[in-house]
């Protein structure tokens, strides 16, 4: 069966097996599923269908990444990353676009003036070699099988199936010559798995096919009912991002940024457990070492550093200074204690305002988008604003009302507790 999956894999990339038998595949995974020593052959197939990131024996244990299966206002990467190479790991994060209502990490990047996700993987090489970081998109040649396949389970409705997903997203992880990888598989409202039994399931799927080719890694299960942090939109995430690398980020930001950096700094012995891992995460974002390494990767793609010289700097830099954008703040009508926020809500009023697209090739608008000022647990008095609309033209009673409902008080003091639930591998 190993064989055959890699005949199949190697008619994808050169054209031999037609969109008709590759989509009656398709649905018969789908539909039936296959083994994991399957899973684990048509995942190395899809890896070998391109080029692989080689690193030398003196580095090959430090090479780590992270993925994470989406969310609303999920930036975690974009601090997750240069702390993670400030800790003295090499990260070379290769992302993807935003669709729907969950951002792209490469979307983010790109409100950056000047800078490039456009690197082939020896430029990729070099410059983790360097600087200990890259954050670009993925590369012609690596894993080109996925491009074909992807697009077919797009238009065929096969995209849910856990060995397919788990094949795409492992593939070109290992690609990228991994000694550790480290999974925010997200559930709840405004996750792609709504369901945290579908998640565990994704999440047991990708960290046994991982292992499987030798890479370590862990999932860690987290909520996403509600935003993480507070920005959502591009150019406000990237902001709060920032801030995060300042040390003045939002709690939840910061967990989960630090629980995943610490289990992969003890996946390659660079801590002793993971909570110390976890400790030297939280001092390089409260050094300065991270957000220095922030900027070393801004200036090695081209981008320009001089925005982070002030707060009004990284605002005009990041378009947020701008005639043209208005804010639109929204009240509470009673007091109490945020018990809920429902990012699902707020993520489609964001994507209509421009934040997102339905097509790859749609295009967004970046500085647009919300800033909650509120998060859960707090408390909020009547009349006082609970999140700012940052858009371009009037916002509309439909924008409005597609927010009533989506934040929940209630009359007593709570601790919402952490957003993680749980830690697999």
């Amino acid at each position: 069966m190993s064989e055959d999956i890699r005949d199949l894999v190697e008619g994808v990339v050169d054209g031999s097996i037609s969109d008709d038998d590759l989509t009656s595949w398709l649905k018969q995974v789908h539909s039936e599923g296959i083994s994991d020593a399957e899973t684990i052959a048509l995942t190395e197939a899809m890896r070998d269908s391109g080029e692989i990131i080689s690193w030398d024996s003196t580095f090959s244990q430090l090479v780590v990444d992270k993925h994470s299966t989406g969310g609303v206002g999920d930036k975690v990467s974009l601090v997750l990353a240069p702390a993670l190479a400030a800790c003295g790991l090499k990260v070379p994060m290769i992302s993807g676009r935003g669709l729907g209502h969950t951002g792209g990490t490469l979307d983010k990047l790109e409100s950056i003036p000047g800078l490039s996700v456009e690197l082939n993987s020896e430029q990729i090489r070099r410059q983790v070699l360097d600087i200990g970081i890259a954050m670009v998109g993925q590369t012609e040649r690596l894993v080109p099988a996925d491009r074909r396949m992807y697009a077919l389970r797009d238009v065929t409705r096969t995209i849910d199936s856990i060995p397919l997903i788990t094949s795409s997203i492992v593939s070109k992880k290992a690609a990228e010559g991994l000694s550790a990888l480290v999974l925010d598989v997200k559930f709840g409202r405004a996750a792609f798995m709504t369901e945290e039994s579908a998640a565990r399931e994704l999440a047991e799927s990708m960290v046994a096919v991982s292992h499987g080719m030798g890479v370590t890694t862990t999932a860690v299960l987290s909520t996403m009912d509600a935003p993480l942090g507070c920005a959502i939109g591009n150019s406000l995430e990237v902001l709060e991002s920032v801030e995060a690398l300042c040390g003045n980020g939002p709690a939840d930001l910061e967990e989960l940024v630090c629980i995943q950096g610490g289990l992969l700094l003890h996946s390659t012995g660079l801590a002793e457990d993971r909570d110390i891992g976890a400790l030297m995460v939280h001092d390089s974002l409260h050094d300065g070492s991270a957000l220095n390494c922030f900027r070393l990767m801004v200036e090695a793609q081209g981008g320009d550093s001089s925005i982070f010289a002030n707060d009004s700097s990284l605002m005009t830099g990041l378009g947020l200074i701008d005639s043209n954008l208005n804010a639109t703040s929204l009240c509470v009508a009673e007091s109490g204690w945020v018990q809920d926020i429902d990012a699902l809500s707020i993520a489609l009023v964001c994507q209509d305002i421009g934040t997102g697209r339905l097509e790859l090739g749609d295009p967004i608008d970046r500085a647009v988008g919300a800033i909650l000022e509120v998060q859960l647990g707090d408390r909020i008095e009547s009349g006082e604003p609970w999140i700012t609309l940052y858009h371009r033209n009037e916002v509309g009673r439909s924008t409005v009302e597609g927010l009533i409902g989506a934040i929940v008080l209630c009359d007593k003091k709570f601790d919402p507790g952490s957003r993680i639930h749980e830690v697999i591998g």
